[in-house]
């Protein structure tokens, strides 16, 4: 049972309305506005956004005025539903902030708001129940990040795959990003890399394909992908290949849970990455699996680093030594144990609240 489904379970007696996808859609959820028409990648999207952003603000605080609603969830996309926060509150209505924004890697005033507006936080990486505490915020719940439960069944059983297992065929899995941008910026880079480690190993290279990225640039290099998955089969891409290289972004943590040794790679547009320089205080690590350990698990590199020279040499030292490849897996083993949460019914609580 989904998580939504399981919440309208336990209140039937609710209508649930706002922002959503075709499965909440499907789910019987009335939707006001279609999760895609806020989709946005860095800064210089979202500015261009900003007037449907306010009209959208406006337009959900005059429904939950005239629907007399008592509660709101709110998901993710933390710059719109902080501001939503602030005006649902002063409604008197209880939010409930699913999951916590990531504000400490910046705008950490963002702590503030969420203390005053926002009934209820739930936290999903280890070191954020107790960075939010804090800065006074005081009602949080610790919950098991949402891929643990994705995954529950397959994280079970995950195939060993020792050091020297490719010795007959090395099976590579590229996931170059699900936006058009970072995927036409990283995969010829990610192809050249494998060309480059072909010289010296027989490899198998395997791909999983965004639904949405125009199918252009994939046939483009069609004839140097061995195995082709969809984004549904990424499970099966994960526990087949022995190494990944992949856009950084929420699969690294798939990676980091299935133990797959993955170098994380991150280009933006000349604009975003000006910002994110010039403005952005944060100098820690931009993959989930390296932020959860605190620790470079996970090789990391941006914009000009990313290249095939940096990509090969890294790779080979994995096949070629056996001590830096066990102390990588052995890292990774843990990642399911920093994920864990604690014990608690997220579709509980909230219906709780609902009929309190």
């Amino acid at each position: 049972m989904s998580f939504f489904s399981e919440l309208k379970s336990l209140a039937p007696d609710t209508a649930f309305y706002g922002v959503g996808g075709d499965e909440l859609k499907d789910h019987g959820m009335e939707l006001l506005y279609h999760l895609k028409d806020f989709s946005s990648m860095g800064f210089s999207e979202v500015i261009g956004k900003i007037p449907f952003y306010f009209n959208a603000l406006s337009n959900l605080e005059k429904e939950v005025i005239k629907r007399g609603t008592k509660v709101a969830i709110l998901v993710d996309f933390q710059g719109f539903n902080m501001r939503l926060a602030k005006r649902l509150s002063k409604r008197g209505v209880k939010v409930l902030y699913y999951v916590a924004p990531q504000a400490w890697a910046w705008k950490a005033y963002r702590a503030q708001v969420i203390s005053d507006t926002v009934h209820t936080l739930f936290t999903i990486l280890p070191f954020e129940k107790k960075w939010f505490q804090e800065r006074g915020v005081k009602q949080i719940k610790s919950i098991p990040h949402p891929l643990m439960l994705t995954y529950k069944d397959e994280l079970a059983s995950i195939p060993n795959k020792p050091f020297g297992s490719w010795n007959t065929k090395l099976k590579l899995l590229l996931l170059p990003g699900s936006r058009k941008f970072e995927t036409h910026a990283l995969l010829p880079i990610f192809i050249e890399t494998v060309k480059r480690l072909q010289e010296f190993y027989p490899v198998e290279v395997h791909l999983v394909k965004v639904s949405h990225i125009d199918n252009d640039i994939y046939e483009y290099f069609k004839s140097d992908i061995d195995v082709w998955y969809e984004s549904n089969e990424l499970t099966t891409a994960m526990r087949a290949c022995h190494l990944s290289l992949a856009a950084s972004g929420t699969v690294t943590l798939s990676t980091g849970l299935f133990e797959l040794p993955t170098i994380v790679c991150y280009k933006a547009s000349m604009l975003n990455v000006f910002i994110f320089y010039n403005f952005i205080k944060y100098q820690g690590p931009i993959s989930l699996t390296n932020i959860i350990h605190g620790e470079m698990v996970f090789p990391e590199f941006v914009e000009d680093q990313v290249n095939a020279h940096q990509l090969t040499r890294v790779i080979r030292t994995w096949l070629e030594d056996e001590k830096a490849y066990n102390d990588l897996k052995n890292k990774l083993k843990n990642t399911k144990l920093l994920l864990s949460g604690e014990d608690f019914s997220v579709p509980q609580f909230m219906s709780r609240v609902i009929h309190e």
